[in-house]
């Protein structure tokens, strides 16, 4: 892993690292790259082949976590570390949280809102994936949309009783169910489009993670709409700490936040 790359922009500019790879990760780059107050840095974690990559420098890996991190914090001379990571990326932010304390930089979460069943809609929510398979397996047999992400297929793997559409963005590593159809496919999506892959596939369940967000959140109103349960993954515990929703936040945080090492 090479180390931080020098800073591009002016004398009294502000190193932010901003660990993301979601939309709000990107429209904050977006922010502070038009702002000359600041140097941002994006990192991904790599877990997607083909990631958007946000406006400006990035990298793209692990750090060695919370140590490595804490060292190309202070290689680097950041100024604030903001976690714009996915809401089950639990380990990567428990990295982020550690290596803020062990450097005393200012560190920021950008947590998009939960979302929440409506009074017509059927959700079960469980605690994990593997509670999720656990609900599947109760109900004998059926028809799925699953779309918890590639890295959780394998828990369904056992469950030959049912028939699953799996959707992911790259092929499964391992743990295909014997009986599905993979679908490789990013949103955003449309309720429409939704509405009638649900209905094609004869659905009568969606199992995914509470992400929130606008981006995938057409699948819950069209399940809505067909009649189709809900078994809804609640997200893992975060560290606690100053907390925004959005970038346009985050920015104002950030603006607001004037203390830590400037760039030379």
């Amino acid at each position: 892993m090479s180390g931080p790359t020098a800073a591009a922009a002016g004398p009294a500019a502000r190193r932010v690292l901003l660990l993301g790879g979601t939309a709000e990760a990107r429209e904050l780059a977006e922010l502070l790259e038009a702002d000359p107050a600041f140097d941002v840095e994006s990192s991904l974690a790599g877990r997607v082949a083909n990631p958007r990559l946000p406006v400006g420098r990035s990298r793209i890996g692990g750090f060695g976590g919370a140590d490595g991190l804490a060292d190309y914090l202070r290689e680097g001379r950041f100024a604030a570390v903001v976690d714009a990571t996915h809401p089950f990326a639990a380990t990567i932010s428990g990295n982020v949280a550690a290596a803020a304390e062990a450097t005393g930089l200012p560190r920021l979460s950008v947590v998009r809102p939960e979302w929440v069943p409506g009074p017509s809609d059927s959700w079960v929510r469980v605690p994990t994936v593997a509670a999720a398979a656990a609900e599947l397996a109760s109900r004998t047999s059926g028809r799925a949309l699953l779309t918890t992400g590639r890295q959780d297929v394998h828990e369904f793997a056992h469950l030959d009783t049912w028939w699953f559409v799996v959707r992911v963005v790259d092929p499964p590593s391992k743990g295909l169910p014997r009986r599905c159809a993979l679908l490789l496919d990013r949103g955003p999506y449309t309720v429409e489009g939704e509405r009638d892959l649900m209905r094609r596939n004869r659905i009568d369940v969606l199992v995914t993670k509470n992400s929130g967000g606008d981006l995938v959140s057409a699948k819950l109103t069209a399940a809505r709409e067909n009649g189709v349960d809900v078994v809804m993954v609640d997200r893992p515990d975060r560290p606690g700490g100053a907390t925004v929703t959005t970038a346009a936040d985050a920015f104002s945080w950030l603006v607001s936040t004037g203390s830590g090492p400037r760039a030379n």
